[in-house]
């Protein structure tokens, strides 16, 4: 993955809002931990309390943004690129629609990464992406939390402090959007990016990939849209990931990608949901679809 930029601050910043049934209340709302007790299932907890025992060694390696688990081939031979967008609901939840219409209107394949704040905030609009076949729904965690089994952070966004936290804002978010959409998410974005190693195995072991970007467009930083059509089309490479947001219409990515977009286009890419790139094997060897 490509270097950090340290002004990704404005990457979905730190102040958690509940709301919704599963986190109302004023208890809720004063303690985060209270508004989880309704998802703790006996179900959920046998199986927290099996990993912790499983993982209660595991050390937290390197906090960083580019750290991964993906598992994909990212220079595969056609031309392609995931276009992956956040909601993160916590200062805002807002709904960028004329994004979402754009990318409809081209049928440009996006992967969404929602986080359960965002959910419960938006849930008509959520249940009417879940079923649109343009989009791949994917986890971006229950609170958005930076995911850290020591308490890591950057830029002020509320880290998870150990292992059991990362569990919950991995697991309970994954087990909300199957529950509403009938699909278990199989990949995860840690709120800012940032993830330590240990969440890494903890995501593999809750069977999602980890997931960073390649091209940062600048949305969040409050990039103009030329600035953001600058930062797609120089970061372009085969298999490229790249981050933006679909919660605040007023951050213009829709301006930048019908400019970048025809241009990409014209140099031969294409756009898929990151489901469909071709698997890579621990040898490094590309698995062709449907040979697993």
């Amino acid at each position: 993955m490509k270097k950090s930029f340290p002004i990704l601050a404005a990457v979905c910043t730190a102040a958690i809002v509940l709301a919704g049934p599963v986190f109302s209340g004023p208890k809720a709302r004063s303690n985060p931990a209270n508004a989880l007790k309704s998802m703790y299932t006996p179900d959920y907890l046998a199986l927290r309390s099996g990993l912790l025992a499983e993982f209660k060694d595991l050390k937290p390696g390197r906090f960083a943004e580019p750290v991964s688990g993906l598992k994909r081939d990212t220079s595969p031979r056609r031309k392609v690129i995931a276009l992956t967008f956040d909601a993160c609901g916590t200062h805002n939840s807002g709904y960028n629609a004329e994004l979402i219409e754009y990318l409809r209107r081209e049928k440009l394949r996006a992967t969404l990464f929602v986080t359960g704040l965002w959910i419960e905030k938006n849930k008509q609009l959520f249940l009417e992406l879940a079923r649109d076949p343009l989009f791949e729904i994917e986890n971006h965690g229950l609170l958005h939390h930076a995911c850290s089994i020591t308490g890591r952070t950057r830029y002020g966004v509320i880290p998870t402090r150990d292992i059991s936290a990362v569990i919950d804002e991995m697991e309970l978010n994954a087990r909300k959007i199957e529950e509403l959409t009938g699909r278990r998410p199989v990949f995860f974005r840690s709120a800012t990016a940032f993830a330590d190693e240990a969440s890494v195995r903890i995501a593999e072991r809750l069977g999602m990939e980890l997931v960073s970007y390649e091209i940062l467009s600048g949305d969040a930083m409050k990039a103009t849209a030329k600035k953001m059509t600058s930062n797609i089309i120089k970061g372009a490479k085969r298999g490229s990931v790249v981050i933006m947001h679909f919660h605040r219409p007023e951050w213009r990515e829709v301006d930048a990608l019908k400019a970048a977009i025809p241009v990409l286009r014209a140099k031969g890419y294409t756009f898929d949901k990151l489901k469909n790139f071709p698997l890579k094997s621990s040898a490094g060897i590309v698995v062709k679809k449907g040979a697993l």
